[in-house]
Order: structure tokens, then sequence, then C-alpha cells
């Protein structure tokens, strides 16, 4: 990577020599002299270095020329690192008054000194660059300002074998191509599909497939391939078109008018298909300059482009481009077993060779081209042990012969400018597979000094997030999920990662073995390592630590904090998570280049070193789930170019420092804690006043303590943080107080998250929620409000959670006769919402009598289109709210939760008409028709009937639970219309004495629970009926007899794999029926007080791996290992749990540490 990262580096020297700043430091320690000349000396060799990263490629001298000139500009960087941080250092020590010449000048006894002592070392760093300056005269190296088209750049890619080769895998491929090249129909005459994929996937291939089918000859008149590769040359690509449709090269002499007029003789009027393959330009103007070339073409004319990176998609086309995937495992090992097997067929069904061959394919990652470089190495060895020993030995390091995988790969990476290639090569840092968050990345990005920030109007982090975006649509990352950054996730694939690796060197490793440890060289500069073998590693350069095993407490000793102090002393970040370390080193400030500090799920740490203040240069401290953390230190302001403070979940935290205010940088601030009683000294709210860069998640902590709470609420200034994503509004005061009102704490409108939780101020909600337009979720909790403004009319809204406000009545202040407006404007994106535990409130609606459950309103005029109703309702939770007029919910597709609630809106909309016509004989227009999930639970006036009726509907349900439902009698129901019917929970009902019939038509069902059923006393003669069952569970029914009497069940097939017998007094054996149970594969026995012994059956049960007993004490005595009476029936089942104490062993070997 030296190439590419010295032209970086000169550049920020370069950048860093020419500021005002930096020229004013000079001067006042009278180094500007020997700054300018250093700045001098770079320029030079900068502008050769473009010219060196290019001969680099061939040239191994040139390459190494490259390493040492790197170790150089990296310690030049240091030490303007070094003069710039003494000097911030001093400027904090000055006061205010004086300018800052002065204040440089006798801030310190020794200025003198120290400015000898760094010309000394800038005129050392430049001797030395003007040494290495003159080494590279035997090079000949040119001077140029940008990258020059030479082979190196614009070499071609050899033409893959695909017009000869058997295409394995790519059917399906092919057949949506096909379809969008012979029947899509467009509005333009010429449609462009793009073929997106990183290199060796088989976008040439798959495009080359279609191309030579029959179907496609014989549908277009003319057809043209063309490999455009990285020169965008519109003249080039016209000469080779031309040369494609009439087999003739043109007259090389032609003008470019010439070649258009002759082009357009050539496509006008006709059904053409034109393949660009390989194209790389992303300039828009170049591709319109193309394109106004082709489109003279019939109407269905097509063109493919195939291309690695999505912004070429997105210029060439407007249509969602065709992503192309790795092969599935079966078609991979047919690509695989075709070349490797191809002159020895016979070995193709050996089974040592088979087990190797999958083994070795596991690390081709389905990629065609890696599969045939394998497999086409594999079939000249024809024995075992040389197969094995490729595997074992030459594999890891195939990715790196240039003769093979990693060039087609690399191709890409030499096309990124240089400041993406530094920020694609730090990568390598994480381990294979690993799930990258994105957030973290460009921030590790930031502090290593990689993001250019050329407008001041976008942070270093919105930048930073447009680098990543430019990796992405170019492959280099893949399953990117997530929406915001500070939420998304990505992956390297293991190829792109063996890429990282490889331009990387031996700048970057990972280090996760005593081995590793010892062998990295000092040069490295970026590790992650196992925290364990810090003081192996013997490097003393490093610009970053990290460590990637979360979850895993490490043992990280003060001895291990002395080492990285005292040997890493260059470091930019530091990454320090999940150490359970209770102390930071005081000498930590020693790390005075520090950017990025993590020092987040230490549970034990309980205090921050005052010394962290030091550190000026920290740009982002995380203290996530520090969760004893008491304070943070008293001097924070000191650190002015902080711009993230992570301490979210610190639950101990008690107060802020005074001065966190003046950190008017700040972008990230997760909590603000206010003082409780004052007793700590912490800041107060107006601190907040002037942090107006914030962004993401702020959680305001103990508002019930605020003492002035009017001024101080106006003064945090929350309407001014327009940056502001979510926002916390939590009380934590016990104390009733008018003053404090919910009015002065207006945030901005373009907050998306509101959160008020605990509100014991004034009971008046306040008036700016309707500013709130870009509000997408609002949560409520525990408040003593009365009742809300409308929230119907918030656009964005699509999250509501309103819950433990004890004393709400209604949920909209208008009346039920105010809120009808145009249905689109009510709750117009309202797709998930949950109201619990608000025991006063009996309707939605603000009302003038009271509703009266029972009346026959729910029965009669249910109004079709002029009852209100909830537009894009998703999901829907209503626990222990007895409302009885409320939205009704027909379109509900998701999730239906009743419990503790009124029958009435559930029969309200079971009677209503979706479409406002007539009743429809189609099951998909009912209401409800569509949900997918439905819990009811003790709902006043349910009954048998009532529930029948609302299940006919459900015709697309999956999970259904039925509880306490004293009237519901479950044999009398109809269940036929829930044939997608797979999980099923009935728990509480008093009526159930045997398994309805009707359970035995449910084939979609797997699993099947039933609780506390005290009516309940025989599963037969329906159980034998549930062979489809997967999972049963019977709990709490003491009538429950579990023989089978004699019936022979379950002997010819069942698909249970676990059942769970839990708290059945009557169960004195265990049916005889379990031996049957083939397929069981784990056996629950819990509180059975009566069951005393095992039969000798258990044996039988040979696909058992888990067998638990609990509160059984007299059989768990027989089942202890090898001495217990029972012991020979179970020894054959690998794992058994008895009573606690082994199964909390059980528990804490898989258990994860949160």
């Amino acid at each position: 990577m030296a190439e590419a990262i010295a032209f970086d580096l000169a550049l920020q020297l370069i950048t860093k020599l020419s500021s005002f700043t930096l020229s004013q430091i000079g001067l006042c320690w009278n180094v500007k002299d020997d700054l300018d000349d250093l700045k001098s000396t770079v320029s030079t060799i900068k502008a050769v270095l473009l010219d060196a990263e290019e001969r680099s490629v061939t040239s191994q001298l040139v390459k190494d020329w490259l390493e040492k000139l790197k170790d150089v500009l990296y310690d030049a960087d240091d030490l303007l690192d070094d003069f710039s941080t003494e000097a911030l250092r001093k400027d904090l020590l000055g006061g205010n008054k004086l300018t800052k010449e002065v204040r440089l000048f006798f801030s310190s006894s020794n200025q003198f000194a120290y400015g000898l002592k760094m010309g000394r070392k800038i005129k050392t760093i430049r001797a030395r660059l003007i040494s290495i300056g003159s080494e590279a005269k035997v090079f000949n190296l040119v001077e140029r300002d940008r990258p020059m088209e030479t082979s190196f750049m614009t070499k071609k890619r050899q033409l893959t074998h695909s017009f000869k080769d058997k295409i394995i895998g790519r059917g399906d491929d092919k057949a949506a191509l096909l379809k969008l090249v012979l029947e899509f129909e467009s509005e333009e005459n010429v449609y462009i599909i793009p073929i997106v994929g990183f290199g060796g996937l088989g976008k040439t291939a798959l495009a080359q497939f279609v191309y030579n089918d029959e179907m496609v000859e014989n549908h277009f008149e003319l057809m043209m391939w063309v490999c455009v590769s990285d020169v965008f040359d519109v003249k080039i690509i016209v000469e080779n078109m031309i040369k494609s449709a009439t087999g003739k090269a043109p007259d090389q002499n032609l003008e470019m008018d010439q070649l258009q007029k002759q082009l357009r003789e050539i496509i006008g009027g006709k059904k053409y298909l034109l393949v660009l393959d390989d194209i790389w330009n992303e300039e828009w103007e170049k591709w319109v300059s193309l394109k106004e070339l082709l489109v003279g073409g019939a109407k269905g004319s097509r063109i493919i482009v195939t291309t690695r990176s999505l912004r070429v998609a997105k210029i060439t086309s407007k249509c969602q481009p065709y992503v192309l995937k790795g092969l599935s495992d079966n078609d991979a090992w047919s690509l695989f077993k075709e070349i490797a097997f191809e002159q020895r067929s016979a070995d193709s069904t050996d089974s040592g060779f088979v087990e190797i061959g999958k083994l070795i394919l596991e690390r081709c990652c389905g990629v065609p081209l890696v599969i045939r470089t394998i497999a086409g190495t594999l079939s000249f060895k024809e024995t075992k042990s040389e197969w094995l020993s490729f595997k074992d030995n030459k594999l890891a390091r195939i990715s790196q012969n240039e003769g093979e995988i990693l060039p087609t790969l690399k191709l890409s990476y030499d096309h990124l400018p240089s400041h993406l290639k530094h920020c694609f090569a730090y990568c390598r840092l994480y381990p294979k597979d690993y799930e990258i968050e994105v957030q973290a990345l460009v921030k590790f990005w930031i502090a290593q000094g990689f993001i250019k920030q050329l407008n001041q109007s976008q942070s270093l982090e919105e930048i930073g997030f447009g680098y990543f975006k430019d990796l992405v649509e170019r492959s280099f990352f893949q399953e990117v999920e997530g929406d915001l950054m500070e939420e998304m996730r990505c992956k390297m694939h293991d190829l792109m990662h063996d890429l990282a690796e490889s331009v990387a060197g031996m700048e970057s490793s990972i280090v996760d073995s005593n081995k590793n440890a010892s062998d990295v060289g000092e040069k490295c500069r970026h590790i992650s390592i196992n925290p364990s073998l810090i003081p192996l590693f013997k490097g003393k350069k490093l610009r970053t630590l990290l460590h990637f095993q979360d979850g895993i407490i490490q043992d990280f000793s003060y001895e291990t904090w002395d080492l990285i102090i005292a040997n890493c002393r260059c470091l930019r970040v530091l990454d320090l998570r999940w150490l359970a370390t209770e102390m930071i080193s005081p000498s930590i400030y020693k790390l005075k280049h520090l950017r990025y500090l993590d020092l987040s799920c230490n549970f034990h740490l309980k205090i921050l070193p005052k010394s962290i203040c030091k550190i000026q240069n920290l740009l982002a401290l995380k203290l996530d789930f520090c969760t004893r953390l008491k304070e943070l230190p008293k001097k924070i302001e000191k650190l002015v170019n902080l711009i993230h403070l992570g301490c979210k979940y610190c639950w101990d935290l008690t107060h802020m420092p005074r001065g966190i205010g003046k950190l008017t940088s700040l972008e990230t601030l997760s909590m603000f804690v206010v003082d409780k009683d004052g007793s700590h000294g912490g800041a107060d709210l107006s601190e907040l006043r002037l942090l107006n860069n914030l962004r993401g998640d702020l959680e305001i902590r103990n508002l019930g303590f605020v003492k002035n709470a009017k001024e101080k609420f106006k003064a945090a200034n929350l309407k001014g943080k327009q940056h502001l994503r979510s926002l916390v509004l939590q009380w934590g005061g016990v104390n009733h107080d008018d003053e404090k009102s919910l009015e002065d704490l207006q945030p901005h409108p373009n907050l998306k998250e509101l959160c008020i939780r605990g509100w014991r101020g004034d009971a008046k909600f306040p008036s700016w929620i309707s500013f709130l337009t870009n509000l997408v979720k609002f949560f409520i909790s525990d408040g003593n409000f009365k009742y809300f403004p409308s929230f119907a009319q918030l656009p964005c809204l699509e999250l509501l959670e309103i819950g433990g406000c004890t004393k709400l009545e209604y949920m909209d202040d208008n009346s039920l006769k105010g809120s009808q407006g145009e249905p689109q404007s009510f709750f117009p994106s309202l797709k998930l919402l949950n109201l619990e535990d608000c025991p006063n409130m009996k309707s939605w609606w603000r009302t003038t009598k009271p509703i009266d459950d029972d009346s026959n309103e729910d029965d009669t005029t249910v109004m079709g289109t002029s009852t209100m109703a909830f537009p894009c309702l998703s999901s829907l939770t209503i626990y222990k709210c007895p409302l009885t007029l409320m939205p009704l919910y027909p379109s509900l597709d998701e999730d239906l939760m009743l419990s503790n609630t009124s029958s009435r809106p559930l029969k309200q909309t079971i009677k209503m008409n979706i479409n406002g016509k007539a009743p429809s004989a189609s099951t998909s227009s009912l209401p409800l028709s569509k949900l997918k999930s439905f819990h009811v639970h003790s709902i006043e006036g349910l009954d048998t009937h009532t529930l029948d009726e609302c299940l006919q509907h459900l015709t697309s349900l999956k999970r259904l639970t039925i509880g306490d439902c004293k009237e519901v009698d479950l044999e009398g129901m109809q269940w036929e219309p829930l044939k997608n019917l797979s999980y099923l929970m009935v728990h509480d009902i008093p009526k159930l004495v045997s398994l309805p019939i009707w359970l035995q038509h449910l084939v979609q069902l797997k699993t099947l629970e039933i609780h506390n059923c005290n009516g309940l006393r025989s599963l037969l003669p329906v159980f034998q009926h549930l062979t489809f069952l997967e999972e049963f569970e019977v709990n709490g029914c003491k009538e429950l007899e579990l023989s089978g009497a004699g019936i022979q069940i379950f002997q010819d097939h069942t698909s249970l794999r676990s059942l769970r017998l839990q708290n059945i007094p009557k169960c004195q054996h265990l049916p005889e029926w379990l031996q049957h149970l083939a397929n069981l594969q784990l056996l629950y026995l819990v509180n059975l007080p009566n069951l005393t012994s095992l039969p000798d059956e258990m044996s039988c049960l040979t696909s058992l791996e888990y067998l638990e007993i609990k509160e059984i004490p007299q059989l768990e005595e027989r089942c202890r290992k090898d001495i217990g009476a029972d012991w020979h029936k179970i020894a054959h089942i690998p794992e058994i749990g008895l009573d606690q104490g082994t199964l909390l062993a059980v528990w804490n070997s898989s258990q994860i540490c949160y």
C-alpha cells in the first residue's frame, strides 16, 4: 500500500505546512524557515510520486523506495502533530485576554530551547527526505500532478473463455435477463440493462450467455459487443462498435463526425443489442456524449452494461441494476468438480477427494473465477496427499499469487482515488466475515486523517460516510444493512479482505497468536490484536490498536497499560472495550496524538483519570455501557477538539461536569444528567445552549430536579438543535411542580424520534407537538397526562407507544365528530401502535356521555367508510386499557395483541366493509384477512361466537394465542380457515376438556402449547393425528391423563422434535406412545410430582439430544450419572440437565454478558 499512501501522506503534509496556524506557530518558535524548507522538499518529492506509484507495479526497486519514503513521511507527520499539540497545550494554559503569540511566548520558560529542539528535528527529517529523493534519480521519474493513462492504468483484461466454457449455475440469472432483453416493455426505444458485481463473479460470462442465446440472435436485427474497460474514449468505442457490426475496422484517419455518421447508418431504425463490457467511467458527461449516438435504434433495442460500480449503473440507466451474486453451494461444487476431475472422473466420487475438495471450495466463496483457478490447479494434482498439502499450505497464499486471482480484484483497487485506497486498505484490520459497524469505521478513518474536509458545510463524518458509499458502489463492501449511518452494518467478501491484506502489506496486521505477535515488524502502523498478546508486540510506531472480541472479557493488567503508554506514543486509535478494567492509567495523557479512545463495556470502571483531559487532540471518547461510571472528568472543557462523547447506558452518572457547554464542536452527547441536589457542582441545563451541532441521540435525565425550571428549560435551547435525530426527556423526580412545563422544552421540527418518560410536571401536553412534522417514532411512558392533543395529523409518524399513563382518559382532545376528516389525513403513516397500562382510558376521543360496553352500536351501523380507521396500521397492542371506542383497524397485516381490554372495537372491526361496497365473497377483502399474529387474553365480552366470527376472517394467520377467556369453547368453533397457522398457544380456558377435532386439519401447525387448562382430561383422540407437529408443550393441566389407554399412536410417523411436560399431577408414568417419537431431540420433564421412574422404552429415543429433569427430586436421584437406578436408560443421551445446578452450568456456557 506504500505506493498509494505515500502520495496521500505527502499531500497531507503539504496541506498542514501551508496552513496559517502552523505558519504562526513557526514564527513564535523561530522555525518558520525550517518549516518552509521542509514544505519545499516534500513538494519536490510529491511531484514524482504518481509516476512512482504506477512504476511500482512492475518494479520492486521503486516499490522498496516508496516504502522507505513512506516511513519518513509518517515520521514527519508525527513531528508536525507534536508541534501543533504543544502549541494547543500552551494556548489552553494561557487565558483569553492575551493574543495567541504572546500566550505562546510567555506560557513556558523554555520557549527558546523548545524551538531549537524542534528546529533540529525538522532539519533531520528534511535531510532524510533529501537523501531518499536523491536515490530516485536512477528511476528517471516524471513529474505529474494527476494520474496518467499509462499501460498500467489502461491495461485490458483478457477475455474470459466464456464463449467456449460451459456456464454452470447461471440459469436463473440468464432467465431473468432474458425477460428484460426480450419481453420487458420500455417507454424508450433503447433500454439499458446494467449488470453489477465485483471482479470474478462472471458478469461478462453471463452477458455472453445471453448474447449467444438463439432466441436473442433471432430477436435482434443487429448485435454488437464492445469491451470498454477503463479508458472511456467515445471515439474508440464507436470504432469498435462499427467493427463489431460490420466485421471490419473503420479507416483510422476518419474524424469523429465521419464515424458518427457511419454508426448512425449502421444502427438507424434497426432493433439492436449492444453489450458494453467492463465500464469504469463515472463521469456523467462522457456517458451522455456516447448515449446520444445510440438513441437511433428501433423500439425494443437493448444495451447491456457490465460494471463493478453501482455508480456507473446509476449513471448509465434509470432502471434497477441486475446485481450478480455468488454461486450456490451445489452449483459451485458442480463447477469445481467438472474442472478438478476433468481428466479422472472416477475420483469425483471418491469420498476422500470429495471431502478435501469441499473444504477447499469453502474458501472460494462461490466466485466462479476463484473456483476455476483453484480447481484448475488441483486438476494437475492426482493424489489426496497433494490435495491436502495444497489445502493446508498453499491455499492461504494463492490469493496473493500475482498470476491468478487478486489481479482481477486489484484492478478495482487501482482505479480508486488515493484517499479511498487508504480507507479500503485500513479495513484489513477486521477479521474475515466480521460485521463492520460503519459509523465506527468512519470514525477510525477520521482519526487517521484519511478524510479530506474541502467543504466546511459538511461534517467530517458526513464526508467519511460519502467515502463509504463510494466504496459500496464499487462493490468493496457487501451485505450492507440499515438506513441510518449509526445503525448501518456491512461485511467484506473474503476475497476483498484478501485484497485489503495484500495492498496493506506490512503496514497492517491481525495479531491473534504468539507467533503473529513476534513476527509483526516494528514498522507496522495498524494492528487488531488479542489484548493478552500486547506484551509480545515489539512495534513502537503504532497508529491503531484495535480488538474485535466483543463479549469476551479479557484479563487486562496494569502492566499492559504501561506497555501501551511506553511503546505506542504515536497512537491515533485505541480500542479497549470489554476488558473488565477497573482503572485507566493516569499516564494515558502521554498518548498525545490520540484521536479515538473507546472504553465502552468496561462494567467495573467507576472513574476516569483527570489526566485524560490533557489529550487535546481527542475527537471521540466512547464510554457506552460503563454502567458503574460515576462521573466524567471535571476539566472536560479542555478537550477542545472533542466531537463525540458517547455515554449511553451509563446509569450511575450523577451529573455532567461544568464547562461541558464550551465543547461547541460536539456532535454526539448521548446523555446529559442533571445534578439531583447540586452536591456535585455539576453543569445545569443552560450548558446545552450552544451545543447546536449535536446529532444522533440525546437523553436528558433527572429533569424533575431542575431548579428555576422555566428559565433553565428555555436556556437548554433544544429548539436550536436542528441536527438532533432522537430526544429522550426523562423526569426522574417525585414531586409535582406546575412550574415545570414541557412547553419550555420545545425541540427542533427536524426531530425524528421523541420519548417523554415519567413526566410529573404539569399535566398539559405541549402545543409544539403539532410542529414536529418529521416525527417518525413517539414514546410516552409513566406520565400524569389526562389527555393528549391530536397526533392524527403528524404526517410521518410510524410508531406510537403509550404506556403507564394511569391518569389518561382519552387520546385525542377532539370529539369523535370533530375528528372526522379526510381519511388520508388520519394517521397517514402509522404502522405500529402500542397502548399499555392506561386503566382510565375508555375512549380514544373526548366524550360527553358515558360509554356502555354492552351497547348495541357494535352490532349494527358499523358505518362502512364513515367509520374512523387507521389507513396503514400494521401492528396493534392494547394491554390494560378498557378502550370501548377507538379508531378501527381492518388493515392490520402483522400483529394484533389484545389483553385486559374491551371486545367492542374488535367486533366493530370485524363487521367493517373495507371497500365500502357490498360484502365480497373473496376472503382477501375481509377485515384482518392479512393478519399474521393474533394474541387475545382476558377480553371483556368475548364469547365463542365472537371469536369464531373473528377467526373466519384470519385466513393469513400464522400465530394464535388464546388465553383467559372464560366464555370461550374452542370445540364449538370452525378452525378450517386457519390453514396457514403454524403456532397455537391456549392457556387458562376452563371449558377446554379435549383437543378440538379441527386441529387435525391444520396441517401447517408446527407448535402447540397448552397451559393451565384444568378442565383438559385427555389429548386423545385428536393428538394421535397431529403427525405434522414439531413442538408440543403441556403445562399446569391438573386433570390431564397422558396415557393412551392402549391406543396405537405415532407408530407410523411423527415430526415431533421437542416435548415439554410440566406440572401434571396425574402423570405417574410417561405415556407409552413416547417410545414411537423417533425424531424427538428435546425432552423436558418439569414438576411431575408423581413420576417416580423412567420407562425402559427411553432407549428407543435414539435421536434424543437433550433431557431435562427439574423439580422431580425422586426421579433426579434415580438419574444420577453411573449410580442412579435409571441411568442405564438414559446414558445414550448426549446432554442431561438435572435441576438448577447443572442447568445453570449449561446456560452459562452459552451466555453472553451485556
